[in-house]
């Protein structure tokens, strides 16, 4: 090989990388982390979780079997940031994807994530009631932009929404979509096996869905950019709704998902968005593959949401995944100031 071709690939290898670079932060600050109250009127208050950049020392900070290094109620560092809210799945908290959010953080962003009130791993009363999630995102929201101290920090018109299995459905309806709950019940008759469908015939008395005040998924137009990760419910969008969704999507599969299965979760959501989404399927990956990677405290306590198959490096995918969302909302909101 000349010197001249030496010379090309390693300058083509080099644009290649170029992408992925740009949205590494040169020089990442700290992250400051606080837990708030949003108040929510047609329900329990919400507790939330806040990420942000400062510039004060952090320390590592355990919440129960998670450990990260923050400056607990640091001040914020910089102006006009744009703002991510996260949704956790069935069962979860806003530290599911702590991982996500200190990634995030540290490259600019202000993330914001509740504890879906009756769908946590300390209390599932209200599981079923999916419809009531997005309500949440939207007072989270509220709190945000006009009851949290800092929020002179947030560029109101720059506001991005991931989402997680419930945490799926929950961004797809608050970015506009329309599930028909009708769907579930036939579903169900044919696929019992599903989480979903076990998870409904656990729980007979909540199986009507009973609406409650501001329960019936309205769309929030303040979000303008959503990741979704293996998407709950996904056929209930198949005849047409998500034809009113007109935010970029950027959505992802685990390949081996036992608990949202192929073909019936992100495949019709795929199908139905009106403009196509960045789509990846995630080689050997779970379901949970998608939660942030696990202490060896949590893996004890909770083996079946840690348990990756063999050879499948959660800690390797994790780096390459909160890349890939950084960059799609870089993309999407702008860059951080």
């Amino acid at each position: 090989m000349t010197i001249v071709r030496k010379l090309c690939l390693l300058l083509m290898y080099s644009l290649l990388l170029l992408p992925a670079l740009c949205y590494l932060p040169a020089q990442a600050g700290n992250v400051g982390f606080q837990r708030q109250i949003a108040p929510d009127p047609d329900g329990a208050p919400l507790e939330v979780a806040i990420w942000y950049p400062s510039q004060a020392a952090a320390a590592p900070l355990a919440t129960g079997a998670i450990s990260q290094t923050v400056a607990l109620d640091g001040p914020i560092a910089g102006s006009k940031l744009p703002l991510i809210v996260i949704s956790h799945g069935t069962g979860g908290s806003y530290l599911s994807h702590y991982d996500t959010a200190l990634a995030l953080a540290q490259a600019g962003f202000i993330v914001v994530a509740p504890s879906h009130t009756g769908d946590t791993y300390q209390d599932q009363r209200r599981s079923l009631y999916i419809l009531e999630r997005p309500r949440h995102i939207s007072r989270v929201l509220d709190y945000m932009l006009s009851g949290w101290q800092q929020s002179a920090a947030i560029d109101p018109g720059r506001i991005g929404m991931f989402g997680f299995s419930a945490g799926g459905f929950t961004t797809l309806v608050s970015i506009g979509g329309q599930p028909d709950m009708r769907t579930i019940a036939p579903f169900c008759s044919e696929h019992a096996s599903h989480f979903a469908c076990q998870l409904l015939a656990r729980s007979q008395a909540a199986a009507q869905q009973p609406p409650a005040p501001g329960t019936q998924g309205a769309a929030d137009p303040r979000i303008k950019a959503a990741v979704v990760a293996a998407p709950a419910l996904g056929f209930s969008f198949a005849q047409g709704g998500l034809d009113r969704v007109s935010v970029p999507v950027q959505l992802w599969r685990a390949e081996d998902d036992t608990i949202l299965p192929a073909p019936w979760y992100a495949e019709p959501v795929r199908a139905a968005l009106p403009h196509p989404p960045e789509y990846e399927v995630v080689a050997h990956a779970g379901h949970f593959d998608f939660l942030a990677p696990c202490s060896a405290l949590l893996a004890a306590r909770a083996p079946e949401i840690c348990r990756s198959a063999p050879g499948f490096d959660r800690q390797a995918f994790h780096q390459r995944f909160n890349g890939e969302v950084l960059r799609f909302f870089h993309e999407q909101l702008g860059g951080t100031q």
